[in-house]
């Protein structure tokens, strides 16, 4: 991979990272915030479509903060990888993973073929 595609890739890395820490931050102070909320609730005197309705949103909310949680995590794998000099270096069979690739994926740590195989399991 040449340099200039490399620093691209690390900008954008280092721009989502910051995005997702930002993220996350917002979402464990809104949780704080629901929690302090929903301590006070009478759960009895709520219809229970209502209670489902809640049981529903949390269920999302904690969805959205474990997908949010997984890319700050890829991210990060990718930012050592490129420290490491093993970026686009397939880590299933150790084929360069390709420069295409990364740009469409820039936390992709197999090659296409890899990751193929993998998903047709």
């Amino acid at each position: 991979m040449d340099r200039t595609t490399e620093t691209m890739l690390r900008t954008f890395l280092e721009s989502e990272l910051s995005r997702l820490e930002t993220e996350i931050e917002e979402i464990e102070l809104e949780g704080h915030e629901a929690l302090s909320e929903a301590s006070g609730e009478n759960n009895y005197r709520d219809h229970m479509a209502d209670q489902g309705s809640a049981t529903f949103s949390r269920e999302l909310d904690m969805t959205l903060d474990d997908n949010v949680r997984d890319a700050l995590v890829a991210v990060r794998k990718a930012l050592v990888r490129m420290d490491e000099g093993v970026y686009d270096v397939c880590e299933r069979c150790g084929a360069p993973i390709g420069e295409e690739r990364l740009k469409a994926m820039p936390t992709a740590t197999m090659c296409i073929t890899c990751k193929a195989a993998e998903e047709s399991r």
